[in-house]
């Protein structure tokens, strides 16, 4: 390695969030506290390489709920740089989530109601204009993982 390319390069570290394996599993997820909220996908923190930059650990927490895989590559990118507005819409994606846990969990819980009368309940009162939406069929399976969750607890 010439001494420009060792004075300018980048030092790459193990990726915090799939421990350097490329990919998040489910004890990536426990371990990081994003049940209900990931599955298991290549990692969109490192980009499957297994190495992410000090500045990618810096400005971006490993743990960022709406840094996924499925997200287009330009949106990605502006979570990277910091981007005010999608940093944001981040935070409104993750107590989306929140509340629809909690919502899930409190009709579950205190009104004994099955995932499909949840989601159905939920899907009668969305706004139309809402920043964040599930079709009924994926509404109702994350309804049943809360669920799931739940018993287990």
């Amino acid at each position: 390695m010439t001494i420009f390319k060792f004075l300018f390069r980048k030092s790459d570290l193990e990726c915090p969030r799939c421990l350097g394996k490329t990919f998040v599993d489910w004890d990536d997820i426990k371990r990081l506290n994003r049940q209900l909220k990931w599955v298991p996908a290549p990692c969109a923190y490192c980009l499957g390489t297994g190495k992410v930059t000090k500045e990618m650990i810096t400005n971006v927490p490993v743990d960022y709920t709406y840094l996924t895989i499925d997200l287009p590559e330009s949106e990605m990118d502006k979570i990277k740089e910091g981007n005010e507005e999608t940093l944001e819409k981040g935070r409104l994606h993750d107590l989306f989530l929140d509340d629809l846990i909690k919502y899930a969990d409190h009709h579950y819980s205190i009104n004994n109601m099955d995932a499909t009368s949840i989601a159905d309940l939920y899907l009668n009162t969305e706004d139309k204009t809402a920043l964040f939406s599930l079709e009924r069929k994926n509404l109702i399976q994350f309804i049943e993982k809360v669920i799931e969750i739940k018993r287990t607890n």
